[in-house]
């Protein structure tokens, strides 16, 4: 059995922001972008992975969330504590250097780790903590 990760899911607090970070500095596709209700959904992905999507949403928006939890969501968005991602590359500084030339915030600069990896963190516009591991 072929199991793989085919969408992931991360809040966006400015659709606009979101996808220039994505897109301009981490150099994604955008495979499409929908407004339903005032709102957007916007997926992205890297161009030689087109199974993998990104999909960059507004926050709470699962009719199960109550408006008290959608304010918890957006505070921790607005903390940098509510999402993750790890994504990886086979040239972190060079990443690195991109990103944080398309003005990122950095969250942290290349590192070795105890743990066994080396990489970096930044955060993108809604707080979401985007962390990249090198290859190797």
């Amino acid at each position: 059995m072929d199991v793989t990760i085919h969408a992931s899911f991360l809040p966006h607090s400015d659709p606009d922001a979101s996808l220039a970070f994505y897109r301009d500095s981490l150099g994604f596709e955008v495979r499409n972008d929908v407004a339903i209700d005032g709102e957007r959904w916007i997926t992205v992905g890297p161009a030689d992975r087109p199974g993998t999507h990104i999909v960059l949403e507004p926050p709470g928006t699962d009719p199960g969330v109550t408006p008290d939890e959608r304010r918890t969501i957006t505070e921790m968005m607005a903390k940098g504590t509510y999402a993750t991602i790890v994504l990886a590359t086979d040239d972190l500084d060079a990443c690195f250097a991109r990103v944080r030339a398309g003005g990122a915030d950095v969250a942290q600069e290349p590192t070795d780790q105890p743990y066994g990896v080396r990489d970096c963190a930044f955060r993108d516009p809604a707080g979401n903590l985007v962390r990249i591991q090198e290859c190797r």
